[in-house]
């Protein structure tokens, strides 16, 4: 699988007239090489992939990683080094870029440490960015990738049904994040065994939970906090960052309240949130442009009175964001075998907000739904 995406890249570099390109995003590393750390640029680390329009690929990682990327990495060839001694990072790349060919670096993802040693490296007229072409090929999933996507969506939901039972009156909003992490990790450890054979791949959610309750509820960030909920209030759960399968990423949020809906209003916007979704769903399918998904979902919320509070969804992966997005001027034309979160949504400034979205593979006819729980709003008042 990892070679044939390198042969994959390899051939579009031979045919964009590129000698090589540097990869160093590591969820692009680890979509090309099976190879991955925890650490990377958070601690000053670089890796950098070498990939070539006809030769051999070379990874360049840290010495301390040596035995996980020699597990992991399915490269010609692994170059490591350690902090302090020669040139380091820096020490294969001459040979890496020698000649007067092209190459391409990810003009927005390369660290600046490393761009500012390759601009003094190559000549900026020989680099391009090769951001585009990477997305391409990342666009439609493989079937293994499909599995990953069903899967993920498992792990999303174990988390929404333990953050539902969780949530209560006069409980703190932590010990709902506590709940559904334990949910998550639990469920990706009960996949993970019988479908999945690298022993470092971690079960464990590692992302702080995104919830909001009571007054909080329009800041759409907000992080799991000791704030105590009440009877009464609305509770927004967000599994956006920690549906983190396998290094496979989903969206998946919803809106609930403790007891009852206070009053008419929040029960309105929350039905024009989970109209604006439904609006988008019916627009899902392949042949038509990201950009038209939105403009139903915008719509919906528009003729309700109210501005639109984002895009309607956007592609996921192995990272949070990929390509396309569902928002006005993206007119990419959505094709079988991509993964995209779609969102409904309503905010009323220091008020309230309500948000729905689950997770969706676009199919040959339309599409398949992988993220699953109620949203009708008898069922989400607990």
């Amino acid at each position: 699988m990892y070679q044939e995406r390198q042969a994959a890249l390899s051939r579009r570099l031979a045919a964009e007239d590129i000698d090589a390109a540097l990869i160093t995003d590591d969820d692009t590393v680890y979509y090309l090489t099976g190879y991955y750390d925890y650490l990377h640029m958070e601690f000053g680390r670089p890796t950098i992939l070498v990939v070539k329009r006809d030769g051999a690929t070379l990874l360049i990682t840290p010495s301390m990683e040596a035995d996980m990327a020699e597990a992991a990495a399915q490269v010609d060839r692994i170059a490591v080094w350690n902090d302090g001694l020669g040139r380091e990072w820096r020490e294969e790349l001459p040979a890496a870029l020698a000649g007067s060919g092209r190459y391409a670096i990810e003009t927005e993802l390369m660290p600046p440490r490393v761009r500012g040693y390759i601009d003094g490296l190559v000549d900026h007229s020989r680099l391009t960015d090769i951001t585009s072409i990477i997305s391409e090929l990342r666009m439609i999933k493989s079937e293994e990738e499909l599995q990953l996507a069903r899967h993920a969506g498992q792990v999303a939901m174990a988390m929404m049904a333990a953050g539902r039972g969780a949530i209560g009156d006069g409980v703190p909003e932590y010990e709902v994040a506590l709940a559904t992490s334990q949910a998550g990790t639990r469920k990706a450890a009960e996949l993970l065994a019988p479908h999945y054979q690298h022993a470092c791949m971690s079960p464990h959610t590692h992302f702080l939970q995104i919830m909001a309750s009571g007054d909080e509820i329009t800041k759409p960030h907000h992080r799991a906090s000791t704030r105590v909920m009440q009877r009464g209030e609305p509770v927004f759960l967000c599994f956006c960052g920690m549906t983190n399968f396998h290094r496979f990423k989903l969206g998946f949020d919803r809106t609930f309240w403790i007891g009852e809906v206070p009053n008419d209003q929040q029960a309105k916007v929350y039905e024009v949130a989970v109209a604006s979704q439904a609006a988008a769903l019916q627009a899902l399918r392949p042949g038509v442009t990201a950009e038209s998904v939105h403009a139903a979902y915008a719509e919906v919320i528009q003729e309700a009175g109210f501005d639109y509070p984002f895009r309607c969804g956007r592609a996921t992966g192995f990272s949070f964001l990929e390509k396309p997005e569902l928002v006005f001027g993206d007119q990419t034309v959505l094709q079988p075998g991509m993964v995209l979160a779609v969102d409904g949504s309503v905010s009323v400034a220091k008020t309230f907000r309500a948000q729905v979205g689950d997770s969706f593979i676009v199919t040959e006819d339309g599409y398949e739904q992988i993220t699953h729980h109620p949203k009708a709003l008898e069922d989400v008042v607990l």
